[in-house]
């Protein structure tokens, strides 16, 4: 089994990719994003660690860490963001490690993808077999957040610079995929790259 991972900047159209993907190929997909979710639910050692760091009342009426407060109480203070990270992503990394051991003992996917922006940053390319960087011109980008995000120019703006630079991206990855274009060319482009593995109709 190939473990693969997914990367690339905001608005680049990774998860549309990744859906053709999980109907074409016998494959298990995460996204970091949604196991982040998971390793923070009540009851967990990251939500003790969170509750901690950040205080009782980060949690919700439902007992859930309220993602609005967090993202309020870290936003201003990068020293506080180290932290939070220094929890959410090494419990991250042993939950992902966990569904690899466990996809490769049932035996029925041929590859497994792991999706996420800070890939690189978070120390995954000694992890993965390989690491494919979805690219997308950047006014292509912009207008995609601007239309499905209803993002204001100012925000696009901002997140973008605080991503890795093409270059950065380009050097730590071993497969581009141009998603400048039509869906299509993107699938022509990850179907000749998947060519040995086995396609489901």
């Amino acid at each position: 089994m190939k473990f693969i991972g997914i990367t690339g900047g905001v608005g680049a159209g990774k998860s549309k990719l990744l859906g053709y993907i999980k109907r074409h190929y016998k494959c298990e997909i995460i996204l970091a994003d949604e196991a982040a979710h998971l390793v923070k639910q009540p009851g967990t050692e990251c939500y003790g660690a969170l509750l901690a760091l950040l205080g009782q009342d980060v949690a919700g009426a439902d007992g859930q860490i309220d993602r609005k407060v967090m993202a309020d109480r870290i936003f201003a203070n990068p020293e506080l963001l180290e932290q939070v990270n220094g929890i959410i992503h090494p419990a991250v990394r042993v939950f992902l490690l966990e569904r690899l051991e466990a996809a490769r003992l049932a035996g029925e996917a041929e590859l497994f993808f792991v999706e996420a922006a800070l890939l690189i940053e978070t120390g995954y390319r000694a992890l993965v077999d390989e690491m494919w960087y979805i690219y997308a011109e950047e006014t292509v980008r912009r207008e995609r957040l601007r239309k499905l995000r209803g993002y204001s120019e100012e925000k696009i703006t901002q997140i973008m610079a605080h991503q890795l630079t093409e270059e950065r991206f380009r050097e730590n990855c071993d497969f581009v995929i141009d998603n400048s274009g039509s869906f299509q060319e993107s699938c022509r482009q990850i179907d000749k790259r998947l060519e040995a593995f086995t396609w489901r109709e």
